[in-house]
Order: C-alpha cells, then structure tokens, then sequence
C-alpha cells in the first residue's frame, strides 16, 4: 500500500506542472502582442523623426526634391499607421454631407501637403511660414496615432 501513495504523489506532481504550464501560455501570448505593440510605436516615431529631418531640410534648401521625399515620407507614415492597427478615431457624429470625422484628419493632411506645395512654389512666402505648414502636418501626423 505504501508503494500506491508514492506513486499518486508523483502523478498529483505531474498534473500540477501541466496546468502551471498551460497557464504560462497566456501571458506569453501577451507579452508576444505587447513587444508587437512596441516594436510597432518604435518604428512610427522613427519615422516622425524621419519626416521631422525632411521638414526642416525643406526649409532650408525650398526644392523639389526634399518636398517630395517629404510627401512619401508622410504618406509611408499615414500607411504605417492604418496598416498596424492604429485605429483614426472616430466619432459618433457626421458632418452635413454624411461623412465620418475619420476622413477629415486624413483630408486635412492631403489639403496642408497642397498648400505646402504652393507655398514652395511662391518664392515670395516666408520661410517661417514654410515652417507653419511643416509644423501643422506634424501635429495632424501626431493626432493620428496618440
């Protein structure tokens, strides 16, 4: 009889350490989505570094060529951001023509990168107003994914 209680004993051992390791598969999956979350709003911010250094290189030098790699840099951003689940925040209200205020923020980002275009292309407008445009798509930039 004794050899019976031995052997339960180690069975009860056994099935203790399954369930401790089928518990331990759920922070793990956790942990998995949270480093996918961070690695993801690691790569955002460096690429708002990325359109931050073109934005101030177009200010400098007022060409084409930095306009438009500013562009792509903020559309790659913009694609970045739906792509990785950030969510534009929508609103259960409407404008007058029945659009979502989800568009807006992305229409706003398209009407500023034309107005920075024109402005780049008036050689009369300021440099500070250059940087008023630069700085207003970043804070739409900055809308999208806080």
């Amino acid at each position: 009889m004794k050899i019976n209680q031995e052997l339960r004993t180690g069975i009860d051992k056994r099935n203790a350490n399954q369930k401790t390791s089928a518990a331990g598969s759920k922070p793990f999956s956790e942990m998995v989505l949270k480093q996918e979350s961070k690695l993801h709003l690691q790569q955002l911010n460096t690429l708002m570094a990325n359109v931050e250094e073109a934005g101030r290189r177009i200010a400098k030098s007022r060409n084409m060529r930095d306009l438009s790699r500013y562009k792509s840099l903020v559309r790659r951003f913009v694609q970045e951001a739906v792509d990785y689940g950030l969510k534009v925040k929508q609103s259960g209200s409407f404008d007058y023509s029945g659009n979502s205020r989800s568009l807006v923020t992305v229409e706003q980002l398209d009407q500023h990168l034309i107005e920075l275009t024109e402005s780049l292309l008036n050689e009369d407008q300021s440099s500070i107003d250059i940087l008023a445009k630069i700085g207003e798509i970043k804070g739409l930039l900055i809308n999208l994914y806080t």
